[in-house]
């Protein structure tokens, strides 16, 4: 497992990513949920039964973990918009050279692998969603989306974080693998787990009619929710299972919001076999 600076530019503005990766064969990118980082992904990249098959790629968004945000940040408020997101998974894709990669994303990462197959699915080998909803099922409660809150000075908004995602997760799942994935959000900068959620409820809202232009037949469409999770619900998955004709989908027992962080262990008795099926499909190359 190695880690690096990618420089490159997204928008018209340089950033400079952090990037982890581990592993050989088939390109896989890993996108972490809103406030948090890559490291949800370190149980991914220790296991040699991806890793033998798979080119494991996780890296954090701008503004998260190891990446800075760009010049001039203290002049604005961070907000991550839908063209901003798609165009930084692709600037990582293009200067990483990866040909058609798996990506899999969780919560925003789930549903920005939407927007991925709605805008550039013939960059994708497959996608796979991680508590994936769209607007009409994905409700948060407004502890969710007024977060303005983490701000205050009498409030220590890394530790206001983590209390507010705590309950997302499986009782199963153990109480180490919990604390760390609260540990991410407690060091999460100023106003980024706000910033995210925009995307969420604002920028990247995806509507029932809007998912027809999803073609599996193109890129195939993988579904995992967890049964505990309240802010991106199963029934939402199912809802875009049901939307996307060729999607598949299936409900995670025991897991929660961050299944491959809090319980990866049971989490991979879901993910190993979608990867067998990519893993012994013919390589097609991009055509771009």
């Amino acid at each position: 497992m190695t880690g690096r600076y990618l420089r490159t530019e997204v928008k018209g503005r340089e950033q400079r990513i952090y990037v982890e990766e581990a592993g050989e064969g088939i390109p896989l990118i890993c996108l972490h949920t809103a406030g948090s980082d890559s490291r949800q992904y370190r149980g991914l990249m220790n296991d040699p039964a991806v890793t033998s098959r798979y080119r494991v790629i996780a890296f954090d968004l701008p503004w998260h973990g190891k990446s800075a945000p760009p010049e001039g940040f203290m002049d604005e408020a961070y907000r991550l918009d839908s063209d901003t997101y798609v165009e930084t998974i692709l600037a990582v894709a293009r200067d990483m050279a990866l040909d058609r990669p798996v990506v899999m994303g969780c919560s925003i990462g789930g549903r920005v692998v939407l927007h991925l197959l709605l805008r550039h699915a013939e960059r994708f080998r497959a996608a796979i969603g991680l508590q994936t909803s769209i607007s009409v099922t994905g409700r948060l409660s407004k502890w969710q989306t007024q977060l303005q809150y983490l701000n205050r000075p009498d409030v220590h908004g890394g530790e206001a974080a983590a209390g507010l995602v705590s309950g997302l997760m499986g009782p199963q799942s153990p109480t180490a693998s919990r604390l760390e994935t609260l540990w991410y959000y407690a060091q999460s900068g100023p106003g980024v787990f706000f910033g995210d959620i925009f995307f969420y409820k604002d920028s990247g809202n995806l509507t029932p009619d809007t998912l027809a232009g999803i073609d599996t037949g193109c890129t195939p469409l993988h579904l995992l929710s967890g049964e505990y999770d309240y802010s991106a619900p199963p029934q939402g998955a199912e809802e875009v299972h049901r939307l996307v004709p060729g999607s598949t989908f299936k409900v995670m027992t025991g897991l929660g919001h961050f299944p491959m962080s809090e319980n990866y262990p049971h989490f991979r008795t879901y993910l190993l076999p979608i990867l067998d099926e990519l893993a012994a499909q013919p390589a097609v190359a991009s055509a771009v």
